[in-house]
């Protein structure tokens, strides 16, 4: 909280990333995984049994709920790119040092939502890989622009770096969905499901990647101390009235 007893709006805005994570997607997610193994489950019952009492309804809404899961990680994404790449331009002042630059940003948020949106309706296979391409593209151009955090020297334990790999793992399943049912060697079904075992995994680690990066970043009002701090041998400056006691 801030000197006043508030947050400020920048450290409110800071909270919305994690708020819709933690209400939205990963609830989603939670619900997906429960389709896929249902699904699963009614497949193997089918093949051994010859039926099976789980509805075939699972396998509709359980790739309707991923395509959605898709879209939500995503957006999820862009959002949390958003906030630290808004908030160095408009504390350096990028606009009026490096317009361009600033436009360059905007027109890639645009590129990449536009790219995901004809993702969803590509009906060819080549397209369906320009699209995932171009999206996966924009946003690992946007991830590296200036503001955002990715913890180079811990890329293994970086929240920026494995949410950027869950989130190509999803764009690449969703972009493989329609080889699944035309596929009867179940090559690409196997694909599907052991990359997104590797995305939960990848998910894990992002839900304890996020509370740690939670616990880490200051308030606005902090941070002209905090940043002070020497993070390698974890101390801090001794204020004024520390010396003098």
């Amino acid at each position: 909280m801030s000197k006043g007893g508030y947050m400020d709006l920048v450290d409110f805005l800071g909270l919305v990333h994690p708020f819709i994570a933690i209400f939205f997607v990963f609830p989603l997610l939670g619900i997906v995984v429960n389709f896929a193994w249902a699904t699963r489950q009614r497949r193997l019952q089918s093949k051994s049994a010859g039926k099976s009492k789980i509805p075939a309804s699972v396998g509709v809404e359980h790739k309707q709920l991923g395509s959605w899961l898709t879209g939500a990680i995503v957006g999820l994404t862009l959002l949390g790119l958003a906030y630290p790449i808004g908030k160095n331009i408009i504390t350096n002042q990028v606009w009026s040092k490096a317009p361009f630059q600033v436009i360059f940003i905007l027109l890639m948020f645009v590129a990449t939502i536009t790219s995901l949106v004809l993702l969803y309706r590509a009906n060819t296979k080549l397209w369906r890989s320009v699209f995932a391409t171009l999206t996966g593209a924009g946003l690992i151009i946007l991830g590296f622009q200036d503001g955002v955090f990715r913890r180079d020297n811990e890329w293994f334990w970086s929240h920026y770096y494995i949410g950027m790999a869950a989130a190509m793992l999803m764009i690449f399943s969703l972009a493989i969905v329609p080889e699944i049912y035309k596929d009867k060697s179940h090559r690409w079904r196997l694909i599907h499901t052991i990359l997104n075992c590797v995305a939960l995994l990848l998910f894990m680690g992002q839900a304890m990647t996020g509370t740690r990066d939670l616990l880490e970043i200051p308030l606005s009002w902090q941070e002209p101390y905090i940043y002070k701090c020497d993070f390698v041998n974890k101390t801090c400056p001794i204020s004024q009235p520390e010396l003098k006691k």
